[in-house]
């Protein structure tokens, strides 16, 4: 075999996966140590799918999303293994112009705060049309056109006259609009929300949420929301990725992950949600002891001293990979335990 031949062999991925991430570490060098935020992850999300990453902070979802769109701070982080394949390419192998083509052309993303992705000194007509006339090659006069239809889709109203508002002259939930409209503009085949509705109150996270999945189905857009709200993954998501201590802990379809769970953290997760129906008497269960100092880990299990399922072994051996069944899969050597305990 060739060594092309090898190489195209790597790089073939379903015709409808968008994305394909496989193997993929991430460290930051600390004065304490070497920090391991993502270690040997691998998922992958198809055309017009809604995949949700969750997890407790410091779970690693955040830095693998900034992996894939190589805007991990270099230094101290560092991507020092796996591929990210995306339109028949590795982005990881891909020059520094060549990557700012992808992103806000191919893949957009929308973070937590808009105020600090928004430019404060440039108007809202001029921010969404700037990556038109970039990616696009449209003039300004058209881009500026473009950019009034796009405010209107994301739901703005007097959409014209706000086109010349500045981040601070609008509320935080018009802002995140402004934002989707951003992330959109260019039809990318992917996008991420990396916390997207976090800062915003009850009402306006659902009319975001709702609006993120209206745009992206409209277009088949392959959509990743990182959240550490499983009421969104529930009513939202098609698959769902469990991760903790930078390790992906369980995989499967949304229902597989809510109703077999076979890890249990992701049953810790699922316990620790307000039952709005239960007796208000009982205490809200939560999952006990401490996240793990990602610079200091067990040589097992990392989740093994929080875990009432542990066993000897899982003090000395993490368990890498169980198919629990077609496409569910979860890091645990109880997993059929756990299953049968729900």
């Amino acid at each position: 075999m060739t060594q092309t031949t090898q190489q195209q062999e790597k790089l073939d991925v379903s015709s409808d996966t968008v994305l394909d991430v496989r193997n993929l570490s991430t460290q930051f060098r600390t004065q304490a140590g070497v920090i391991k935020a993502v270690d040997n992850v691998s998922f992958n999300v198809k055309e017009g799918e809604v995949l949700a990453i969750v997890g407790e902070s410091g779970c690693g979802k955040s830095v693998s999303a900034l992996s894939v769109m190589r805007l991990v701070p270099t230094p101290p982080g560092e991507i020092t293994d796996g591929q990210v394949l995306f339109g028949g390419q590795d982005l990881l192998q891909l020059s520094n112009d060549e990557m700012r083509q992808v992103r806000g052309g191919q893949i957009g993303m929308i973070f937590q705060e808009p105020m600090t992705s928004l430019n404060p000194v440039m108007t809202i007509g001029a921010q969404i049309a700037e990556p038109l006339m970039i990616h696009k090659r449209l003039s300004k006069e058209v881009a500026l056109d473009r950019a009034e239809e796009l405010l209107i889709s994301v739901g703005i109203s007097d959409a014209r006259l706000k086109m010349g508002d500045y981040p601070h002259q609008m509320s935080g939930g018009q802002r995140q609009r402004v934002m989707i409209a951003i992330a959109m503009s260019c039809e990318p085949k992917l996008l991420i929300a990396d916390e997207a509705t976090t800062a915003l109150d009850v009402t306006v996270q659902a009319q975001i949420l709702e609006l993120l999945i209206k745009v992206t189905q409209e277009s088949r857009t392959a959509l990743i929301i990182i959240t550490h709200n499983l009421g969104i993954v529930a009513r939202y998501a098609d698959r769902v990725n469990v991760m903790y201590a930078g390790k992906l802990r369980e995989s499967g379809s949304a229902i597989d992950v809510y109703k077999k769970s076979a890890h249990p953290y992701t049953v810790g997760l699922l316990n620790s949600v307000p039952n709005l129906m239960a007796s208000t008497e009982g205490k809200l269960d939560s999952i006990e002891g401490e996240i793990p100092d990602l610079g200091n880990l067990p040589s097992g299990c990392a989740f093994e001293p929080r875990c009432t399922f542990a066993q000897d072994r899982c003090r000395d051996e993490d368990q890498s990979r169980h198919e629990v069944s077609v496409e569910h899969i979860a890091a645990c050597w109880e997993a059929e335990k756990v299953q049968g305990s729900k």
